[in-house]
């Protein structure tokens, strides 16, 4: 056997840059390259080994380390987790900004590879700069705080264990049901520290999607239960676009009739227009979608890990004795809520529910009435976003009228926390697969500007539109320059309602005051001017503020043409959310306080909480 004499650093870069995937018969690397901030800690070792390589493994450079890893996760995600990136950083602070990133990419189940730098394994010069030292564990790092929001942990102490470690870390990244984050911390000077690798240890790899098929016992089961329901319900979760099951689910619902909701990971599986689909389900979801659940017998859950906003907090579907099918690869999700559990890939799953169901349809006194839910709501959707032509501050939906109005179906829509991933889950008109990207399993503020570029490094044909609130872009914009420095051209739309409205309409609705939200509430000397257009200038983009709904669809025209970054800035409403359509959420309010408001919130709330089911 050959062997060929490489550092730790230039033996874990020649790897990640031999291993390959295939896309629509296409084969294309695996790793589309590794966002790189470098410090002390990664800059000699790795940093050397990614100019090795830059011709097969591309190096970016992003100014913030959580936003790099966002746009990493988002990547992987545009392509349904057929490609992916790494991301490295240095061993103390820089590694830590990636913890949140990596929380992210767990709960959402996307792959990312983390290449933090770590202490000296052989300890000679500690305490190193930015070395967290624990009084009572030697072994601990900054790094173990990435244990809990890792799929696989390792740290790298010897060059030889980049053997045992690197494809059992390409294992978990691209395993359908364990996919997620692996951190590979990276003691700094194992890095530069020599090997005689076996050449064969570089040989390219190609990964293909593991398809897993139903046990036959848990799909006769599952069939079963589906040919004996009168008022079936399917949810799209995230895993319908992982598999590349989406035409497989529209087939599916038209061969057997069974109307279908959609979840904000699966939105988009099926166009919004298709008669079968009725939109988003749960606490944001739609009135033709959550009428629909209220009544279902037998609801088949697909790819979904059925979070609270998806249930209701479990307390949507009210149907006596319904029950769950919960076809997923990951054992932990498909059997939730003591549901019949069908592990398996979501394409192959369907096909042998569809051949096992053959003849079922579900009854048309089931589907018919869900219809004329669903125009019903396309009306009440249709009211909440048009332009009122008044001067006062728009809405949120209205805001997603316009955006919607001026656009084509090949658009992406990117967006994660606040309110509007609640509005743009009911009102959003996703026609094509993939042309809605939310960030919501784990929520994060800032995800949305570091996002958009990470699909737009993943989708660079499609135009993206990043919709996004001031909250979240004053956590998080760096990235902005990012995009404008790669010639990645992204659309914000930056809604400024002065503070954090969502949380604020929150607040209020479980008796509290107004406070500590919107910046008006909060302890100030003086209310800041905060100038987004100017801010966003300055790190690059063209910015304009408008101040109306007929200037704003002006301005995303413009931007359309326009081949640079552009920032379109628009006061809103902070006080109104779309009241049609959604579900109650608990969120527990307090059962003693002195105040009438919360009293009484608190009795309302103790009569929700009768109306769960869990366990059933």
């Amino acid at each position: 056997m050959s062997h060929i004499r490489l550092t730790a650093a230039q033996a874990l870069v020649r790897f990640l840059a031999a291993q390959w995937t295939e896309i629509d018969g296409a084969r294309l690397p695996l790793f589309a390259g590794v966002w790189a901030i470098f410090g002390h800690g990664n800059v000699a070792g790795l940093g050397e080994a990614l100019y090795g390589l830059q011709d097969r493994l591309p190096t970016f450079r992003a100014h913030n380390e959580q936003g790099m890893a966002h746009a990493a996760i988002a990547y992987a995600k545009a392509q349904n987790r057929r490609r992916m990136m790494a991301c490295t950083t240095s061993i103390g602070p820089g590694a830590l900004n990636m913890v949140t990133a990596a929380a992210l990419a767990h709960v959402n189940r996307l792959p990312v590879l983390f290449l933090p730098g770590d202490v000296f394994a052989s300890r000679r010069p500690d305490p190193v700069l930015q070395q967290v030292e624990d009084f009572g564990d030697a072994t601990v790092s900054a790094n173990d705080c990435f244990r809990p929001v890792s799929r696989f942990y390792d740290r790298l102490q010897r060059p030889e264990q980049l053997l045992a470690a690197l494809p059992r870390a390409l294992q978990v990244l691209t395993d359908p049901a364990d996919c997620g984050p692996v951190t590979l911390a990276f003691c700094q000077d194992v890095q530069a520290e020599a090997f005689d690798y076996p050449e064969s240890f570089f040989a390219e790899r190609l990964w293909v999607p593991r398809r897993a098929r139903a046990d036959r016992g848990e799909l006769r089961a599952a069939t079963d239960l589906l040919k004996q329901a009168k008022t079936p319900l399917i949810i799209a979760g995230g895993g319908v676009h992982y598999s590349g099951a989406t035409a497989d689910l529209k087939a599916f619902a038209e061969a057997h009739r069974i109307p279908v909701a959609e979840t904000q990971a699966g939105k988009s599986a099926l166009p919004y227009d298709h008669p079968l689909n009725l939109g988003a389900i749960g606490v944001t979801g739609t009135s033709a979608a959550n009428g629909a659940a209220e009544r279902a017998d037998v609801i088949l859950a697909v790819g979904t890990r059925l979070q609270d906003f998806t249930t209701g907090s479990w307390a949507l579907f009210k149907q006596p004795g319904r029950k769950i099918v919960g076809l997923n690869t990951q054992v932990f999700d498909a059997g939730k809520h003591f549901a019949q559990p069908l592990v398996a890939d979501a394409r192959e799953g369907l096909a042998e529910l569809t051949t096992a169901l053959a003849g079922y349809a579900a009854p048309e006194a089931w589907t018919r009435p869900l219809a004329e839910a669903k125009t019903a709501w396309a009306a009440e959707a249709e009211a909440v976003t048009r332009d009122p032509k008044a001067n006062s501050l728009p809405t949120d939906a209205q805001v997603i009228g316009a955006v919607q109005r001026t656009g084509t179906p090949q658009d992406i829509v990117v967006c994660a926390a606040g309110g509007l991933p609640g509005e743009l889950h009911k009102l959003w008109n996703a026609a094509e697969p993939g042309g809605y990207h939310l960030e919501y399993g784990f929520s994060c503020m800032g995800y949305e500007i570091a996002g958009g570029l990470g699909v737009k490094l993943a989708r660079p044909d499609r135009e993206v539109i990043v919709m996004v609130g001031d909250g979240s872009y004053l956590m998080m914009n760096s990235e902005l320059a990012t995009a404008v420095m790669l010639g990645l051209k992204l659309t914000l739309v930056v809604l400024d309602n002065r503070g954090f409205g969502c949380i604020n309409r929150l607040q209020k609705g479980t008796g509290g005051v107004p406070f500590n939200n919107l910046l008006q509430d909060t302890r100030h000397e003086t209310l800041p001017e905060i100038d987004f257009r100017a801010h966003a200038e300055s790190l690059g983009a063209k910015a304009v503020k408008v101040a109306s709904l007929a200037e704003l669809e002006d301005a995303l025209r413009a931007a359309r043409q326009d081949h640079r970054t552009n920032v379109i800035v628009i006061d809103t409403d902070p006080q109104i959310s779309t009241q049609a359509g959604g579900h109650w959420w608990d969120v527990a309010v307090p059962e003693v306080s002195p105040r009438a408001e919360v009293q009484a919130a608190h009795r309302t709330y103790a009569e929700k909480l009768g109306t769960q089911t869990l366990g059933a």
